[in-house]
């Protein structure tokens, strides 16, 4: 993927960030949409074919001015922005539906268009629900927040542009991210959160009891299929798991994470959350291995350690 016109909503955040650096290298120009309530700007290195507005895909004159009355067309659309996650979207369910449901329908409208390529949207594994192994994206599934609710509203829309109108739409479900550049936070992901506590000294508090498993997939390997489902021809109108295709029990993040840092205080067990029903997953991964040629590279051990080296760097400056 090579001299394209990209826009990329959250842009900001550890993912869409890494994603921006690495297309900014070979592309004309980069447009980056985020609000950074959960990305930095300094995430993204500075490079003069990159653009970032640090607004809400909520905001119609922009959206307008980015894809209808900017001199440069936009070629592919990488939508990552999301009000994240699900205990976010349980405690603001109404500003979760307008950022994930109406944002996205906005971005799709103006994609179709402008004509755009390719429209990547990244959902999420939550739409699974409480379904734990084997998940195949044909799967029937219930949704039990409004995060999945509202990501699954996503998906259906970017059906409908794409049979209706012929978008080429291309969903992605990403399994439980982690690496470099996901700050921790109250309503960010485990491993982070994990790793401040461990740094602080702290016992890391699991809700369960630590057998609950997870897919943690590299950061690195979530970009490398992200970039795949723009470059594949034949991935439109499909929906792919982005993952590692591996379980790992909480209790052995948490273990491996204060054998890393040091940490002596140990675990600490809570009662689970009340929506949280989940107590395995895993991805299926065939399809994107079939499709898209997806093949995760990076071990869990060693993901982890090259996350923890840049944890460390940035949040234990002296």
């Amino acid at each position: 993927m090579k001299n394209k016109n990209i826009l990329v909503t959250g842009g900001a955040g550890a993912i869409g960030a890494n994603l921006v650096n690495i297309l900014s290298a070979s592309n004309k120009n980069i447009i980056v949409i985020d609000d950074l309530s959960s990305g930095t700007p300094e995430n993204i290195l500075k490079n003069k074919n990159v653009v970032l507005y640090k607004d809400s895909i909520l905001n119609d004159l922009l959206l307008k001015r980015i894809f209808l009355k900017s001199r440069n067309k936009i070629d592919i659309v990488f939508h990552l922005a999301a009000l994240f996650a699900n205990q976010n979207s349980v405690e603001h369910p109404e500003k979760d539906l307008l950022t994930n449901a109406l944002g996205t329908l906005k971005l799709l409208d103006l994609s179709t268009k402008s004509r755009v390529e390719r429209f990547v949207y990244i959902s999420s594994s939550c739409v699974y629900g409480s379904a734990g192994v084997d998940l195949k994206e044909d799967l029937s599934f219930s949704l039990e927040t409004p995060y999945a609710i509202s990501k699954f509203c996503g998906e259906q829309y970017a059906h409908f542009y794409h049979h209706l109108y012929g978008l080429r739409a291309v969903i992605l479900r990403y399994f439980n991210a982690f690496g470099p550049g996901d700050p921790p936070g109250r309503y960010r992901n485990v491993i982070p959160n994990f790793m401040l506590t461990a740094l602080q000294g702290k016992p890391l508090k699991i809700t369960g009891t630590g057998d609950e498993t997870r897919d943690f997939t590299y950061i690195d390997d979530i970009i490398r299929g992200t970039i795949l489902a723009a470059e594949v021809k034949n991935a439109t109108g499909h929906i792919f798991n982005i993952g590692s295709g591996r379980e790992i029990k909480i209790r052995h993040v948490a273990e491996l994470i204060n054998c890393l840092s040091g940490n002596k205080a140990g675990i600490k067990f809570i009662p689970r959350r009340k929506w949280d029903k989940i107590t395995r997953r895993v991805a299926n991964i065939e399809k994107s291995r079939k499709i898209l040629g997806y093949r995760p590279q990076i071990s869990f051990d060693d993901g982890l350690k090259k996350t923890y080296r840049w944890f460390k760097e940035r949040y234990c400056k002296k």
